[in-house]
């Protein structure tokens, strides 16, 4: 936690906190005394090591007088127990606030030898309110689509409805069951695809115990080797003693636990996991282990790291990154566990954040009988002071069944303005266009939504694939008629429409997979070949991030690809190809604005690595001669333009 919010603070402002590494480091920022050490990020554990051990202890005593305010996130864990007490028994003169999702009220508090304590016994009275539904309805937050699996589904003919026991009696043999776990892991390969948009979004998959998280991953592990799929898979899991049975019985999630004591290890555990660390290090080229904590610590960030940048498809964890574990990019959570009240949110919480229009849910998908955990943990955290109930439709998406009326009556919108897909053509004017592209906007939206549950199939929709591809089709000829008017400054009534050109993204077809198509071209007979150069043209009409490559590709096709001999490689003379293009558009583009050719191409570096659009002052600095305040709004939005287009054929969807 503390390594992710130094994270977020620094990313409004660089160096604006300091994050602790150790205790030793703590005290001495605690003892600063520069101007700049005004805000520390720590962990509770940190902190209690300061105020408990002697040796630090003694450090810091000057500091029990002194106004301190502590701003407690995530403040549902870890304030239960005797360190609150000593810290505000050490630190006289504090002032505590606290910030949750989930607050812990009479329902949901568990006894320990404290009594049975609630959130506001320890922070006093709620300053301040915004509840679940609250944060869905001003976009802040995505809704979930919560699918339960097993034979108790109600649907005869559901896909959901799987020979897999989901009993809540939670007999571990019965659970952990080699059967059980074998048709799991078989059905989460086959709907990963599905939920993640090919894997252009990750998951995360939560089990009941670090047996169950072992079983798993050398499951999937021996179905890779046999080449059963091809995910990333990554686990972390604590190896200190008995770490999991408690929460299997209240459900609740114990705080992640990265120090473990000596006399506390689990040699079994211990050993199993640094046999997965080598597997980690082996795919990612990374020299991690379990020497001591800190490298435990550092094995702990980088898959942090790596989930985040898409590089693990699914990680399978315990109780380890449930809660205050932030990543746009991870949209599916399988669970494998009881889970209730507020840990039950805070898990599904993982995967509800707000990122491109691809991504309209969070998915959850449930191997436990969860339905009665899960409306009890909604009904909980509602506005008990605006008397306001959260309803199961403020914060879940409706049903398939649901959406599949809601499709048809959009397709019947769309149908009435373009009957068939020949008639966008005939459209009359700019008006008729746009109510085209905002009625088959609406078809996209909901397919888009729809082809996330197990259930989805074209044939409940009314309208057949290739139908949708070829409306795709001439969709994007009216995004091109709009760029067309823009070059043209030529003002439409369509310049400000948003296509929402993610919702046509095919993780899957891109410049590598047209190449593999453009080699069974160069090897199939000679009399197919003007079919299979229409198909792959068509293909690239119909997607996107490979439309705007189009010229490029079917230049390569005419000019390189049939004269290349059988011991040619096809990918490395595209590589040639591309590159020479790149370098003449780039210097072309450079010389007819007068830019610095050294400082574009840096330019085009960072954006590699960050996928950050270029700013204003950026352009700004790589023109030759510096326009007058007056010029630059116009020069800025032309250069940007032209280096969205550049970065666009050839930058994004190459690879």
């Amino acid at each position: 936690m503390d390594y992710q919010t130094a994270i977020e603070f620094n990313s409004f402002k660089k160096g604006s906190v300091d994050s602790t590494e150790n205790t030793k480091m703590l005290i001495k920022q605690l003892n600063s005394n520069t101007e700049e050490t005004k805000l520390i990020v720590t962990t509770i554990q940190k902190l209690n090591n300061a105020i408990s051990k002697e040796k630090f202890k003694e450090q810091i005593q000057n500091l029990q007088k002194e106004k301190v305010v502590f701003i407690f996130d995530e403040c549902h864990r870890s304030q239960f127990g005797e360190t609150h007490d000593k810290i505000k028994d050490f630190f006289q003169n504090n002032q505590m606030f606290g910030f949750t999702g989930t607050p812990i009220f009479e329902e949901n508090a568990v006894t320990n030898s404290k009594g049975k304590r609630t959130t506001k016994d320890l922070f006093g009275k709620r300053l301040h309110t915004y509840v679940i539904k609250d944060a869905i309805k001003d976009e802040n937050v995505l809704k979930f689509s919560v699918e339960y699996i097993g034979k108790y589904t109600q649907k005869e003919n559901s896909k959901t409805k799987v020979d897999i026991d989901v009993s809540s009696l939670d007999k571990k043999e019965l659970m952990e069951s080699d059967d059980r776990i074998e048709k799991i892991t078989n059905y989460i390969i086959g709907v990963h695809g599905r939920k993640t948009h090919q894997r252009n979004f990750t998951a995360m998959f939560c089990v009941s115990s670090v047996e169950g998280a072992i079983k798993y991953y050398e499951l999937f592990k021996h179905k890779k080797e046999n080449q059963e799929h091809n995910l990333n898979i990554a686990t972390i899991f604590s190896y200190g003693q008995n770490e999991e049975t408690k929460e299997e019985n209240d459900g609740v999630i114990p705080e992640e636990k990265l120090e473990i004591n000596e006399s506390q290890i689990n040699y079994t555990y211990k050993s199993k996991l640094e046999s997965f660390i080598e597997d980690f290090n082996m795919q990612f080229e990374t020299n991690h282990s379990l020497k001591d904590t800190q490298s435990y610590y550092t094995y702990y960030n980088d898959i942090a790291k790596k989930v985040k940048e898409k590089k693990v498809d699914i990680l399978i964890v315990v109780n380890m990154f449930l809660t205050g574990f932030d990543s746009k990019k991870l949209n599916t959570f399988y669970v494998d566990k009881n889970l209730q009240y507020h840990g039950l949110i805070q898990a599904f919480s993982r995967t509800n954040r707000i990122d491109t229009e691809q991504k309209s849910q969070g998915n959850i998908v449930c191997f436990r009988n969860l339905k009665s955990k899960t409306d009890e943990a909604i009904a909980l955290f509602n506005d008990e002071d605006a008397n306001e109930t959260v309803k199961m439709q403020d914060v879940f998406l409706d049903t398939y069944e649901e959406y599949l009326v809601t499709f048809k009556d959009a397709l019947g919108v769309l149908k009435d303005i373009t009957p068939t897909v020949s008639s966008v053509d005939t459209l009359q004017d700019e008006k008729e266009e746009l109510k085209f592209i905002k009625a088959f906007r609406e078809i996209l939206r909901l397919k888009n939504t729809m082809s996330n549950f197990s259930d989805f199939s074209w044939e409940d929709l009314g309208m057949e694939e290739q139908e949708f591809e070829d409306y795709i089709g001439k969709y994007l000829d009216l995004k091109d008629k709009v760029k067309r008017n823009q070059d043209s400054e030529k003002e439409s009534i369509l310049d400000e429409v948003d296509f929402e050109l993610e919702l046509l993204h095919k993780d899957e077809i891109n410049v590598a997979y047209i190449l593999e198509l453009l080699a069974k071209m160069r090897n199939g007979k000679k009399e197919d070949y003007h079919k299979q150069k229409e198909a792959v043209i068509k293909m690239m009409l119909g997607e996107s991030k490979l439309r705007s490559k189009k010229e490029l590709i079917e230049r390569f096709i005419d000019e390189n690809l049939m004269s290349l001999g059988e011991d040619d490689n096809i990918g490395q003379e595209f590589v040639f190809y591309w590159d020479k293009e790149k370098q003449k558009a780039s210097d072309t583009l450079c010389e007819n604005e007068s830019l610095n050719k050294e400082g574009f191409t840096k330019l085009i570096e960072t954006y590699l690595y960050k996928k950050d659009a270029p700013r204003s002052t950026e352009i700004i600095n790589l023109l030759e001669k510096k326009p007058s305040y007056r010029e630059r709004k116009t020069i800025v939005e032309r250069l940007k333009n032209k280096i969205n287009d550049f970065i666009e054929i050839f930058i994004d969807g190459v690879s």
